[in-house]
């Protein structure tokens, strides 16, 4: 059994418990990983690169870029149990608000704001820091269901995870005093140069380590999950954000809050880093398969239209086009980012519909929306299947 901190006592409201204080990174004794470990390692390298060498291959990687983010997005906040699905949040950017769930779809919206924000200060050379994290979680909670619960800040009052209160919690993070002290030294191993630390090791030890600290009132497991993807851009582990490990985290929830804690109370990194290899490797190559079938599906399509939809084919095409960026839309949405006009859309989208490649989503006869329906099927996996 390995030490990963200290507990200390505590007293609330006149009751005592005890927090955790998790030692700083690297583990000590160091890790012990096994050649297998090393060829799982190996494994997730190989799956990460074949997908970051996608942005090389497809004709337009930033349409697949746009759904990506929005899919993780969509799975890193249902983990928090939002309900909101990737077809609400796309109705609600377009803004169709019939029967979607503002509440929850505004905050998966603040995810994706969130990320988009990171990935911009990425590309301007600035560094994973406390003062980008601030910045994140202040964009995440910028509006609806936790605004009110410091936004931009790290907490100033306990906080706990399981329970109704500290002294009968599963799990009570640092107290707040620590906070700064605990993420600070973070921060150092982020940016520590080890050269016998790969850096999918390193990022699944950052990963668990932020869940451990907890630093935020709330929203701590959304900005845990949306740093994986910031630490790989900017390392250059990948050119774009395409690698959404919400999905294997849903999926295998029970586990994925099993492992965390049993790096707490036992020191069990090496189970931890299994599981979070076998992710990599398992959301990667699923990304590379979904990426391959959608440009299969598009040249089709692009076939059939060109073959069976004649004088009006090129219009057709370019409603396509449209919906590949945004499959779930409006005719006037469409008109104007095809810049054509919304009968001749309207004609477009009814040979689209004889070919069953678009479907209507809403039943009405006024303000109809469509979905690309097949595409939009792909891009789906995983977000409505229950977790094991």
């Amino acid at each position: 059994m390995r030490e990963t901190g200290n507990y200390i006592e505590c007293r609330t409201g006149g009751e005592p418990f005890k927090a955790f204080i998790p030692h700083p990174l690297p583990p000590v004794p160091a890790l012990r990983l096994s050649d297998t470990d090393y060829v799982l390692l190996e494994r997730a390298n190989r799956a990460l690169g074949k997908l970051d060498g996608l942005a090389v291959i497809l004709p337009d990687m930033d349409l697949f870029t746009y759904i990506y983010i929005r899919k993780e997005a969509v799975l890193s906040s249902q983990i928090e149990g939002t309900q909101s699905s990737l077809s609400q949040l796309l109705l609600f950017e377009s803004s169709y608000y019939p029967g979607v769930p503002l509440d929850d779809v505004s905050e998966v919206s603040n995810y994706v704001a969130a990320l988009n924000h990171g990935i911009a200060r990425i590309a301007e050379g600035f560094p994973i820091s406390l003062r980008l994290v601030r910045e994140l979680h202040g964009v995440l909670l910028s509006s609806g269901r936790g605004s009110d619960r410091a936004p931009g800040e790290f907490r100033k009052s306990q906080n706990w995870i399981g329970g109704s209160r500290p002294g009968n919690a599963v799990y009570v993070p640092p107290p707040p005093e620590q906070i700064v002290e605990c993420m600070g030294a973070l921060e150092l191993f982020i940016h520590q140069r080890v050269d016998t630390m790969p850096l999918l090791i390193q990022l699944a030890l950052v990963h668990a380590q932020f869940e451990t600290i907890h630093p935020f009132l709330d929203g701590n497991g959304r900005i845990g999950r949306l740093l994986i993807t910031l630490i790989l851009l900017a390392h250059g582990a990948l050119a774009q954000p395409v690698l959404y490990l919400s999905l294997y985290f849903k999926q295998h929830r029970q586990e994925y809050y099993s492992f965390l804690q049993q790096i707490r109370l036992q020191g069990n990194w090496e189970e931890w880093i299994r599981f979070f290899l076998e992710g990599v490797k398992s959301v990667a190559d699923q990304a590379c398969a979904t990426a391959t079938h959608c440009l299969d599906l598009f040249r089709r399509d692009e076939a059939r239209i060109s073959e069976e939809l004649a004088q009006s084919s090129l219009s057709a095409l370019r409603v396509l086009s449209a919906l590949k960026r945004r499959p779930i839309s409006s005719i006037p949405a469409l008109a104007k980012s095809t810049e054509l006009s919304q009968p001749t859309v309207a004609k477009a989208i009814r040979g689209l519909e004889e070919l069953s490649i678009v479907v209507e989503i809403t039943a009405k006869k006024r303000d109809r929306v469509y979905c690309y329906q097949q595409y939009f099927e792909r891009l789906n996996e995983g977000i409505d299947a229950a977790p094991e």
